[in-house]
């Protein structure tokens, strides 16, 4: 019986890297060691990129209603326990999209949590 070789499914494997790589400039495109070293590298900072990502939205909504706050008389602290103290449960994305986009909505909100701290 025929010896059968691997050489088919190495090529499959090989392809699949090559293609993920495609793009890459110089040998990290064309050579099989080298694409994969970087294929690699690029899927695991994909990885921590879309965690990351979370972090720096999170960062910038509490940025925005930082300033929007401010301009209403208030930290950002003293205003998430203020309206904590009113039961208003509303997240930090709504917040800042208010901020942002309704002005009037939010020194309400505002108004709201400096009555609860005084």
């Amino acid at each position: 019986m025929a010896r059968i070789k691997g050489g088919m499914n190495a090529r499959k494997k090989h392809n699949r890297i090559l293609k993920l790589a495609k793009g890459y400039r110089g040998a990290r495109s064309n050579q099989y060691r080298v694409a994969k070293q970087s294929v690699m590298r690029a899927l695991t900072s994909s990885y921590a990129g879309r965690k990351e990502r979370k972090r720096q939205f999170r960062q910038l909504w509490i940025a925005r209603i930082n300033a929007a706050a401010r301009m209403n008389g208030l930290t950002y602290s003293r205003l998430m326990y203020g309206l904590k103290l009113a039961e208003i449960d509303i997240n930090r994305k709504m917040l800042a999209e208010m901020a942002v986009n309704d002005a009037a909505g939010f020194t309400a909100l505002a108004e709201v949590a400096k009555s609860k701290i005084a």
